[in-house]
């Protein structure tokens, strides 16, 4: 597959990327060294690999995910500026 000016001028316009028209060729070749790559990769034998997510095999570790009610108000708002019956008091904003 060959990528000419025209198609890179489209997939520039696709992009919403402003490319000058004296750009486009240096552009289309780019394009083509992409492609020309993803082909070589294609002749790779991947007979048996497995795919994976990352190069080294490890597994994350997973926490419980449980509701806790924190229980911290108090220790919260005692670093507020102002508070009043358990909320913080914030300047009115809208008139």
């Amino acid at each position: 597959m060959s990528i000419d000016e025209s198609t890179a001028a489209r997939v520039a316009k696709l992009a919403r990327i402003k490319v000058d028209p004296e750009a486009l060729p240096a552009l289309a070749q780019d394009f083509n060294g992409i492609l020309g790559f993803i082909e070589q990769l294609s002749e790779v034998d991947v007979e048996g690999v497995e795919p994976m997510t990352s190069v080294t095999p490890q597994r994350l570790t997973r926490r419980a995910d449980v509701v806790t009610d924190g229980d911290l108000q108090d220790d919260v708002l005692k670093n507020a500026p102002d508070a009043r019956e358990g909320f913080f008091v914030v300047p009115k904003v809208v008139e």
